[in-house]
């Protein structure tokens, strides 16, 4: 198994890099500066069937390429905690950080790279602390639940993380980028990525290493501590190599392997941490795309690897984990004319792990068929959905449904809804882990709706508004939840109802050379448990843990000529610890700056970026016994040509 401390010697750096410059990497960033869209007319803005033609009522926020920009050097779980009402679960430095959509468990927020789940299918979830801002071209977010389009899982919402799509030229066309950035408690990356494209043929390559040692100050109990066993080290590296057959027909091939290692600091409640964490992923995916006037065609076949390996010798623990998946995919869009159009796939996923105490092996098999119809009116001014899906899981069989429809009574006023049935497989560990996996576990079933309206005015003008209001209702029975004390199980023991309401708002004003924008968002979110199957748990009518009620950030700032400069502020309510509402954190203010400057050299540029995170100083915990960083700061410079 591949051993990450190994890639951090200069020799092998040295050889990755002069490797990286061989092949080349991600294309460069669109230059414009709108945040937020909603869709509402047929464009190929997402580069995916169920969301460009088929979502007409669900709510999804595209974060610029400006903005993910800015965020280069960070990961993508501070671009979100920054930039939409979703609140990012953290476990601190170097730990676990998950998503929370309008309520939803981190297993019932899913996470797709160009169209495929990269969920770890023994734990349901995705660590976004693990993923790089920079290793994306594009990142959207769809809120609210659509099973039968995404199949088991999506309930709160989903993270779309997609790569550069290939642009063929006539003539060689070459790219060549290299990114340093180095801050606070000994942070060092290195980030370079090149990309070229010749009549037929397009490759492209992308690099990530890091180092940390987090070696930050915190206080506890009226006293200062600096943690220790807190050094990270990272690699990341794509490679996407694509053949325009002629054209009508694509194929495509890409890579992502990334290797992390990482020591786990102490909570509050510790005396000391010898924990250490080694995370290795592998996905490769080949795709082919036939696209004509009326018809689109594609499959797409991937394979995923997640190796986990975590030691504690404190308590002699040391559990290795590698779980595998196969996922395939056949679609056809077909449209009959500007009114309709239709869209059915097949999805297949298999998941197999082998157990380390019982020396066995344990799998999971969906198979899928799906389908979608829209239809539009009007001149797209009403656009209709409905999707269903016939999942076989295992020897079940399992029906999901759901529709969405919009209407834009103005060229400034859009409303819209969303009806869908939501449905979760239990994992692969909730099912056969040793010890604790509980195989009579129920699926996690419900449904979800969610209206709402957007208001867009003078989009290109000089003065503009863009105002989003979502409310969401969504029921869940059966709950899954893990609990016990040496052994923790997870059991079905609940019903929980989640709704309330999100707002996107933007002020844009242009003159001259200047932009000057000013963005808030927020969220509302109750989360409550109905019914309990525990009795005297006292968590009826209460919020569920780790889900706040209100959660908001302020985003102020302009650019000039090539100047630009950001101040974000991110508020997050109280995080309810126990059941009963009994313990909980406090709320937590954050304030963080970024600012940049672009320097044009003819056909080259350098960039320039300062990030100030927890501007402040604030002392906070997201999770209890997690001290998060006080002031810190992070310096990079980007060389293009």
């Amino acid at each position: 198994m591949y051993q990450l401390p190994a890639i951090m010697k200069k020799k092998q750096v040295a050889l990755l890099i002069a490797v990286l410059f061989c092949f080349p990497a991600h294309g460069q960033l669109r230059d414009t500066l709108n945040e937020v869209r909603v869709k509402t007319a047929k464009k190929n803005l997402y580069h995916d069937e169920r969301i460009d033609h088929f979502s007409p009522g669900q709510k999804i926020t595209h974060i610029d390429s400006v903005v993910l920009q800015q965020y280069k050097f960070q990961g993508v779980s501070t671009l979100l905690s920054q930039q939409v009402p979703v609140f990012v679960k953290s476990y601190g430095i170097n730990g676990l950080a998950t998503l929370n959509f309008r309520g939803a468990s981190a297993a019932q927020s899913q996470v797709y790279w160009n169209g495929i789940p990269i969920q770890n299918a023994a734990l349901g979830i995705t660590d976004i602390s693990l993923l790089k801002t920079s290793s994306f071209n594009q990142v959207d977010i769809v809120y609210g639940g659509s099973s039968a389009l995404w199949g088991s899982g999506n309930v709160g919402g989903a993270l779309l993380l997609n790569n550069t799509t290939p642009v063929f030229k006539n003539n060689e066309e070459y790219h060549v980028g290299l990114s340093l950035a180095a801050g606070s408690y000994s942070q060092h990356q290195l980030q370079a990525n090149s990309s070229a494209s010749r009549q037929r043929w397009y490759i492209a390559s992308n690099i990530i290493l890091q180092t940390a040692k987090n070696d930050f100050d915190y206080t506890a109990d009226g006293k200062t501590y600096k943690t220790v066993n807190s050094e990270l080290t990272g690699l990341s590296a794509q490679l996407t190599t694509a053949y325009k057959a002629n054209d009508k027909n694509t194929f495509s091939f890409t890579a992502w392997g990334q290797g992390y290692t990482r020591e786990i600091p102490k909570t509050i409640f510790e005396q000391q941490s010898v924990k250490e964490q080694k995370d290795v992923s592998l996905r490769v995916l080949l795709n082919w795309d036939r696209t004509t006037a009326k018809d689109h065609r594609y499959a797409k076949l991937a394979y995923l690897q997640d190796y986990m390996h975590y030691r504690d010798s404190a308590v002699l623990q040391d559990t290795k984990n590698t779980v595998n998946q196969l996922y395939g995919e056949l679609g056809w869009k077909y449209q009959f004319n500007t009114h309709h159009s239709l869209l059915l796939f097949a999805p297949i996923q298999y998941s197999w792990m082998k157990r380390q105490l019982a020396n066995d092996m344990v799998s999971q098999s969906r198979i899928s068929l799906a389908g979608a119809y829209s239809y539009a009116a009007f001149h797209n001014k009403l656009q209709l959905a409905v999707n269903a899906r016939a999942m076989l899981v295992d020897s079940n069989l399992v029906p999901m449904l759901g529709a969405s429809a919009s209407y834009a009574f103005a060229t400034w006023l859009t409303i819209r809804g969303n009806v869908q049935r939501s449905y979760r497989v239990p994992t692969l560990n909730e099912l056969y882990y040793v010890p604790g996996g509980n195989d009579q576990l129920k699926p996690e079933q419900g449904w979800s709706k969610d209206i709402g309206y957007v208001i867009k005015t003078n989009a290109s003008g000089r003065f503009s508004i863009v105002h989003d209001l979502s409310y969401f209702d969504r029921t869940m029975h059966d709950w899954i939840i893990w609990f016990g004390s040496s052994i923790w199980t997870p059991h079905n023991i609940a019903t929980v109802h989640s709704r309330g309401v999100e707002t996107e708002n933007k002020i844009q004003f242009r003159t001259g050379d200047w932009t000057i924008h000013v963005g808030v968002n927020t969220a509302y979110v109750l989360a409550t448990t109905e019914q309990s199957y525990i009795a005297g748990d006292g968590s009826i009518g209460k919020q569920i843990p780790y889900s706040p009620r209100y959660n908001g950030q302020l985003n102020i700032g302009f650019y000039f000529r090539n100047i630009y400069f950001n101040y974000n502020h991110t508020y997050t309510g109280y995080r309810f610890i126990t059941v009963d509402e009994s313990s909980w954190l406090m709320p937590y203010n954050t304030g963080n700056v970024s600012a940049g400057y672009d320097l044009k050299l003819n056909r080259s540029s350098l960039q320039f970026n300062i990030q100030c995170n927890n501007l402040w100083n604030e002392t906070y915990f997201v999770v209890s016994g997690r001290p998060m960083p006080g002031r810190n700061w992070l310096a990079g410079i980007s060389f293009n040509m």
